[in-house]
């Protein structure tokens, strides 16, 4: 972890860069807004003096010595995947992010530095910007905000080559879960990982999905109608119905889930085609529809495959998504698919 310096102690050669990228003549250090997964560092406020922003928010990233995982899955495979999920996020901050836009908003970022194993990104302060509010659970409107940025964000980057992030985006793909893979007691879902995975991977219509598009990394604005998208470190390939899939896992209580799925996926899906058209995509939008409806529940089956390795007592594993995944996996089974 940094070293935890005391409300407006900021270290040299940080305050150095903050100044550089803001024009504020003094930096003061704020809040600890929280502490990085497993000791990786922190996210910390910084007020501004002097320049045209009030504050910005610096994600600081030491590598630890020693990890203290809060599950228990303490290993240099999981170590490297962390370290390499920080260094796609520079990656995301210095060559993409300038491409969202107000419908799938992000914080503008203002400087990045690499120091030795300790990485720096000095960020918009999105409280500042009018999106103060985090959220644990949603009510409809405020889920179909946040469809509504999946979908612009989605169809902004339909067919791009993710160069510099994951080949596959989400923090969970098989690939890099191979221990979790190996523990699952169910012999069905370990049977079907291998083929659920081909199955999204290898879909027609691929974009870049956010990788970890769980309620507590979009910010909201007071009246929940205008939202931003933070925590990028497994941006990457793949098909938006992973986001969407496990967005809908995130925000909802099983009943509203079970309830509300089918119209959300609707309301996706209606917001998916105006923003490609706003676009001027050219592809089959019927095509990219039906092929990515028919992933939704393997999308769905695919994070329950990676829950039940991880942490099988997870909030998210429950009737319903045990249901959906059971019957994507016996379905998968009678087709041979």
């Amino acid at each position: 972890m940094p070293q935890d310096h005391p409300l407006g102690a900021v270290p040299g050669g940080l305050e150095t860069l903050i100044r550089e990228a803001t024009g504020a003549r003094e930096v003061r250090r704020g809040e600890r807004i929280q502490s990085l997964w497993s000791g990786y560092g922190e996210i910390v406020r910084y007020a501004l003096r002097g320049g045209t922003l009030a504050s910005v928010v610096v994600k600081d990233v030491v590598f630890p010595s020693a990890v203290d995982h809060p599950r228990g899955w303490h290993n240099d495979v999981g170590h490297q995947r962390k370290v390499r999920s920080y260094e796609v996020e520079m990656a995301w901050y210095r060559d993409w992010s300038g491409r969202c836009d107000e419908h799938c908003r992000v914080p503008r970022c203002f400087a990045l530095r690499t120091l030795g194993e300790r990485h720096l990104m000095v960020l918009e302060d999105l409280d500042a910007a009018g999106l103060p509010l985090r959220k644990e659970r949603l009510d409809r409107p405020q889920a179909l905000a946040c469809l509504s940025w999946l979908a612009h964000f989605h169809a902004r980057f339909l067919g791009e080559k993710p160069t510099g992030l994951w080949p596959i985006g989400s923090y969970w793909h098989l690939a890099t879960r191979q221990e979790e893979w190996q523990v699952i007691e169910d012999a069905a879902i370990r049977r079907a990982a291998a083929t659920l995975d081909v199955r999204l991977n290898t879909c027609r219509f691929q974009t870049l999905v956010h990788g970890d598009a769980k309620v507590a990394n979009f910010c909201f604005s007071t009246d929940g109608r205008r939202v931003a998208a933070v925590d990028f470190q497994y941006v990457g390939g793949g098909c938006g119905m992973k986001d969407v899939a496990y967005f809908l896992g995130s925000c909802l209580a099983e009943s509203e889930q079970r309830d509300w799925e089918a119209d959300l996926l609707d309301a996706y899906f209606a917001e998916l085609r105006r923003a490609v058209n706003q676009r001027g995509k050219d592809l089959d939008f019927a095509a990219l529809e039906a092929e990515w409806r028919a992933l939704f529940p393997l999308a769905q089956a695919d994070f329950y495959r990676f829950l039940v390795g991880w942490c099988p007592e997870h909030w998210k594993i429950h009737d319903y998504s045990r249901k959906v995944a059971l019957a994507v996996v016996a379905g998968l089974d009678g087709t041979g698919a």
